[in-house]
C-alpha cells in the first residue's frame, strides 16, 4: 500500500521501502518536508479538477468592512507583507516596496504577543481545515478565481505544515529545535524544521535563499 504526504505529496510506498506504514514509529517524519507520520494518508485517485465556470461575470468589487479598520497591527504587516510578495512575483517593483515599508511600520508597532496556547492553536488549524479552505475554495470556483484556487492549494499545504509541526512539538518539546533552526519560505509561508531549509520548496518549489531563517524576538 501506498501513503501519501498531505504537504508535499512525498509516497511512502510499502512494497518498496519493505516496511508497513503503520510499523514507523510515531516519531518518523517525512523525508522530504519533515511533516508528522499524521500528515500521511492512504493514496486515493485524484478527483477530477472542476472545470471554472464558463463566463463568470467578475464579481462585484466588495465595500470595505469597518471589521477591517480595527485590525492589529501584526495583522496588517502580514496582510501588507504578502501583498508585496504577490507584486515582487509580478515584477512590480515599486508597489513590492510600498507595501513592504507599510508591512515593517505595522510590525513595529505591533505589541509583544502573549506566549501562545497550543491547544487553542490547533483548533484554530483544524477548523481552517475542516471549513475555512473548503468554503473558500468552493466560492472561488464558483465564481471562476483560478488565483484564489491556487491560494487556497498552498494555503490548505502550508496550515497543514504548521499543524504537523506544532503536533511534533507537542510530542517532542524542546528537542524538536535542538541543534536545528526554523525556516519559512517567504513566498507560500511553508514552515521547515532543520539545520539548513530545503532546497526547493516543497510547496510552491523556490529555491532555498528564500527561506528566512526564524530567530525569535529579543527581549527588550
Amino acid at each position: 500500500m501506498r501513503y501519501v504526504c498531505s504537504i508535499c505529496g512525498y509516497v511512502y510506498d510499502e512494497e518498496v521501502e519493505g516496511v508497513p506504514f503503520a510499523d514507523l514509529p510515531d516519531s518518523w517524519v517525512c523525508p522530504l518536508c519533515g511533516a508528522a507520520k499524521s500528515a500521511f494518508a492512504p493514496e486515493t485517485a485524484a478527483p477530477a479538477e472542476q472545470p471554472a465556470a464558463p463566463d463568470a461575470a467578475p464579481a462585484a468589487p466588495a465595500e470595505l468592512d469597518e471589521d477591517m479598520l480595527e485590525l492589529p497591527p501584526l495583522v496588517l504587516s502580514a496582510i501588507c507583507s504578502n501583498l508585496a510578495r504577490g507584486c515582487e512575483k509580478q515584477y512590480r517593483d515599486e508597489e513590492r516596496a510600498l507595501f513592504q515599508q507599510l508591512a515593517d511600520y505595522f510590525a513595529a508597532r505591533s505589541p509583544e504577543e502573549p506566549a501562545g496556547d497550543g491547544a487553542a492553536l490547533a483548533g484554530l488549524f483544524a477548523d481552517d481545515l475542516a471549513r475555512g479552505y473548503p468554503e473558500l475554495s468552493a466560492a472561488a470556483r464558483t465564481a471562476g478565481d483560478r488565483g484564489t484556487q491556487r491560494i487556497c492549494v498552498w494555503g490548505e499545504k502550508v496550515t497543514r505544515a504548521l499543524e504537523s509541526v506544532l503536533s511534533r512539538y507537542a510530542r517532542e518539546g524542546d528537542a524538536l529545535l535542538e541543534g536545528k533552526s526554523v525556516w519559512v519560505c517567504s513566498v507560500c509561508g511553508f514552515t521547515f524544521i532543520g539545520e539548513r531549509p530545503p532546497e526547493r520548496c516543497p510547496v510552491c518549489k523556490v529555491p532555498a535563499w528564500k527561506f528566512d531563517k526564524i530567530e525569535g524576538r529579543c527581549a527588550a
